[in-house]
């Protein structure tokens, strides 16, 4: 009697469909820099944004009352109004918001928890404020030289704008993961380093956000009154570009240096 003939072999398992494109989980980069546009700048936030913006054009309206040249006007209305105040203040309020308050609350942790790389974490972080500063700050900044009526100003300030809030949204992210005051250090860092001691100091102000944004506008705005504000001792124009991506990169790499060796706890708000 043979043997009955052995059961046919049971067919391999069919390899899972892959995901469709919008299932897929995001890059973790992408994914931080939506966190933060979403969870770290709630209203309350956004109306810190948006009144300084809203003062940068009426500083704009300000330049036209002067019984002056209306280049030397604007001048005058930018270098204490626009760059000494509105930019500073207004990259004070993102840059916060984006990390500083973040650990202040005790949320940072599940971010910091998380299988992302430092470097990312905080790098996803500051694009996320900037991205803000891009929407809100360097549109108002550009329509206070139009409200001035100092129109050929627009190109160059869109440029100091630009490059001058991501130095300054970089430097308040290092502040707020080495300082436990966040806030306060870097409104201590605007008056009293930058205005106060890098106002007669040129080495301060080689390093000042502050400063250098506002030797951006003044070399390239020459025919709209900049070369008011050129100061001796700093970089201007181009230079004063690179000069803000240095201090950029540095302030980044000291944050995420920093991040790497946070022990996150419990927040104090």
């Amino acid at each position: 009697m043979t043997a009955p003939p052995p059961p046919p072999p049971a067919p391999a398992p069919a390899a899972p469909a892959p995901l469709p494109a919008a299932s897929r989980l995001p890059r973790p980069f992408l994914a931080v820099v939506g966190y933060t546009l979403r969870a770290c700048l709630p209203a309350r936030r956004w109306w810190g944004v948006l009144l300084p913006c809203l003062g940068a054009v009426l500083f704009g309206w300000l330049a036209t009352l002067p019984d002056v040249s209306t280049a030397r006007a604007f001048a005058a209305v930018a270098e204490q109004g626009l760059f000494g105040l509105v930019l500073p203040l207004t990259c004070l309020v993102i840059g916060d918001a984006v990390l500083g308050a973040d650990l202040r609350a005790g949320t940072f942790p599940y971010t910091w928890l998380s299988p992302v790389p430092f470097p990312t974490i905080v790098v996803g972080r500051w694009l996320g404020g900037w991205l803000v500063a891009l929407a809100t700050l360097t549109p108002a900044l550009v329509l206070a030289t139009v409200v001035a009526g100092v129109p050929e100003g627009a190109g160059p300030m869109a440029v100091a704008a630009a490059t001058g809030s991501a130095a300054y949204i970089g430097l308040f992210v290092m502040l707020g993961v080495l300082a436990r005051r966040a806030a306060v250090w870097s409104l201590a860092v605007v008056f009293l380093g930058e205005r106060l001691l890098g106002g007669v100091l040129s080495a301060i102000a080689q390093i000042s956000p502050m400063w250098e944004a506002q030797q951006v506008y003044a070399r390239l705005a020459d025919d709209a009154g900049g070369a008011r504000l050129l100061r001796d001792g700093t970089p201007n124009g181009w230079g004063a570009v690179v000069r803000l991506a240095l201090i950029l990169v540095v302030t980044l790499a000291l944050a995420s240096w920093r991040v790497a060796h946070l022990r996150p706890s419990a927040g104090d708000e």
